[in-house]
């Protein structure tokens, strides 16, 4: 959830740490501090509550030199304390041991209360101040006094998850780093190394990274990298070069980065397409070499996911029962690991999940895992990044193609998660005979135009721009939607409520009668989505019902759907006869394009989300 990011080298760290944490922001922007040893290797620190300009401001209204060669750095999403100056990170132990954190130390009310009977002082109300103590702690009963040696006997007292950065007053050669449900990475340099949450902080610096795994603690020197795995065991992690550019995390052109993301979508599909399909099929061995053994053997999906993955598999529900007839069940990761699930014996587990770090997908993988023996239950992870916790957990792995999505609010990791879905989907098909070639060439011929779909649809902004206008003075709307596009209605209202701070709830179509009629009037906009389908003459007579009771409706619909504008309907023919699978990717472009418009009216952050982070990497 937060982001860290420390570095050892011989060059003035400071400005590349200053940069790693501009990078990391969209992770958590509460507050931000950076821990430095100065020239008297001494710890120098700056914490400021706010977004990183205000620590950037705060160190330039120093009248001190900030400058050294090791260093920590840290912005903050809160979990444990409120965001204030006391609370941001880095925390620091009799000015001696300084400690930035990800994650969430479960068991800190015990440790703090042990602590404060051992005579520490506590100056915040966070979980990770009593991580800086247990350091401290045992770096005096150490028989031979090391900062590795500290830190490895501290994490066997944490309970819960952590990603740590750690410097040692009077030890200017040395960066420790470890981790356990929480995602760090080492940047490997020449004569210099750095750690940070995640690659996009330090791909001006390197593009060759170590992805620590749980249990690992490392230290970090300018020559020399030392890693130890949970039994303390000296372990080698390879060194893997990222393919990623410098570029693909600039903001290039674009106002935002949800703007340039959503705008980024069709060469994102275009790639996770790219080396999955021919020209009249899906290649099953896009989704491993025992994909098609595997398939052969599923018969149900079981789906869990958090946020707007969580969306992308209740479409995928409608997919997988209407295309290839096999049952599917889609449940939200946090609820699914706090009950005890019946898994039926040939079921193919999936989770869906952007960073590969969700720690409620993740557990709810590990907690299958236990489960399954005995069982044919194997597991599959779609993700956007390689080397994530949750693609080194999972038997099976697809990854999307989306490139780093740095806006807060997901919009082509969402769409490429869907892309991939309708080839696994297809895929299961095919090996099971549930499709015949028609049908799979159908698909395969609808996701090869989905590009050019993407593009026509964004070519609608200017007319939803003028659309936007109207949500200036309202804090409620409604959208609705039916079948596939169901989902893809909550996910309009998720992105709506995430980045304009309007209130917003997706219901079924068919269940205006039952409830959510009462809220309609004049103030309460009203979103529906029309494509050319079965259910279009329903949902028509949905729209009427709200018509009748005096509300706005704006209607995004296939261009044959032949809804008329009127005084109340706002009519954007924004598409023509997409098909079952393309149909709720082309459309949800659409509503990404509408709550972005909406929230540069209503004056919010759109890549920054007040209370939100990227990646929930905490329960």
């Amino acid at each position: 959830m937060c982001g860290i990011v420390g570095g050892i080298a011989e060059r003035n760290v400071t400005p590349l740490l200053l940069e790693g944490l501009r990078r990391l922001e969209y992770r958590g922007y509460d507050s931000s501090g950076i821990a430095l040893l100065a020239a008297n290797s001494q710890i120098q620190r700056v914490r400021a509550l706010g977004k990183i300009r205000q620590l950037e401001s705060k160190i330039s209204e120093e009248n001190m030199p900030f400058a050294g060669n090791t260093g920590i750095a840290h912005t903050r999403w809160a979990t444990h304390g409120v965001p204030s100056e006391n609370n941001a990170h880095p925390h620091i132990c009799n000015n001696t041991v300084a400690v930035v954190h990800n994650g969430i130390i479960e068991n800190y009310q015990a440790l703090k209360q042990s602590q404060t009977d051992a005579g520490y002082r506590f100056t915040s109300e966070t979980d990770t101040e009593v991580v800086a103590h247990a350091i401290h702690q045992h770096l005096s009963k150490l028989d031979s006094p090391s900062l590795l040696g500290a830190v490895q006997v501290a994490v066997t007292e944490l309970e819960g998850a952590y990603a740590l950065g750690v410097i040692l007053a009077g030890d200017p050669d040395t960066l420790i780093a470890a981790r356990k449900g929480s995602p760090l990475v080492i940047g490997v340099g020449i004569g210099e190394h750095f750690i940070a949450s995640d690659v996009s902080a330090l791909l001006p610096i390197t593009q060759n990274f170590i992805f620590l795994e749980d249990g690992d603690i490392a230290k970090l020197t300018r020559n020399k990298i030392e890693i130890y795995n949970a039994d303390g065991k000296r372990v080698e992690r390879s060194v893997k070069q990222s393919n990623l550019s410098h570029s693909a995390v600039e903001l290039g052109d674009h106002r935002h980065y949800m703007h340039k993301e959503v705008f980024e979508q069709p060469q994102a599909v275009t790639d996770t397409l790219e080396g999955r399909i021919s020209q009249d099929s899906v290649l099953v061995s896009s989704f491993g070499h025992k994909a098609e053994a595997i398939f052969q053997s599923v018969e149900q999906l079981y789906i869990i996911a958090c946020g707007t993955s969580y969306h992308a598999g209740l479409v995928a529900k409608y997919w997988t029962e209407d295309i290839i007839g096999l049952p599917c069940l889609v449940e939200v990761a946090s609820e699914y690991r706090y009950r005890n699930p019946v898994i039926q014996d040939n079921t193919l587990f999936i989770t869906i999940s952007q960073s590969g770090e969700t720690a409620d997908t993740l557990a709810a993988l590990q907690q299958i895992k236990a489960k399954s023996s005995g069982k044919n239950i194997p597991t599959l992870s779609i993700c956007n990044v390689a080397e994530s916790s949750l693609t080194r957990e999972s038997e099976m792995v697809f990854l999307t193609h989306a490139g780093p999505e740095i806006g807060v609010a997901s919009t082509k990791a969402f769409t490429t998660q869907l892309v991939a879905l309708a080839l696994l989907i297809t895929s299961i098909g095919k090996v099971k005979k549930n499709i015949d070639a028609n049908r799979e060439q159908l698909i395969v011929h609808g996701l090869q135009q989905l590009p050019s779909l993407i593009s026509n649809a964004l070519t609608h902004e200017d007319e939803i721009q003028l659309i936007a206008e109207g949500f200036a003075d309202k804090q409620h709307a409604l959208f609705l939607g039916r079948g596939t596009l169901y989902p893809i209605a909550m996910e309009g209202a998720l992105k709506l409520k995430e980045i304009s701070y309007i209130h917003a709830e997706a219901y079924p179509a068919g269940e205006l009668k039952h409830g959510p009629l009462a809220l309609i009037d004049e103030n309460m906009p009203v979103i529906a989505i029309a494509p050319l389908d079965d259910l279009l003459e329903k949902l028509k007579s949905n729209l009427q019902e709200v018509k009748a009771r005096g509300g706005q409706m704006i209607v995004f619909e296939d261009e044959k759907s032949d809804i008329s504008s009127e005084a109340a309907f706002k009519v954007v023919k924004a598409t023509t006869n997409v098909g079952r699978i393309t149909a709720p990717i082309t459309f949800n472009i659409l509503l990404q394009l509408l709550s972005y418009h909406v929230a540069l009216i209503k004056g919010t952050d759109v890549d920054q989300p007040r209370n939100l982070a990227k990646s929930v990497t905490v329960e």
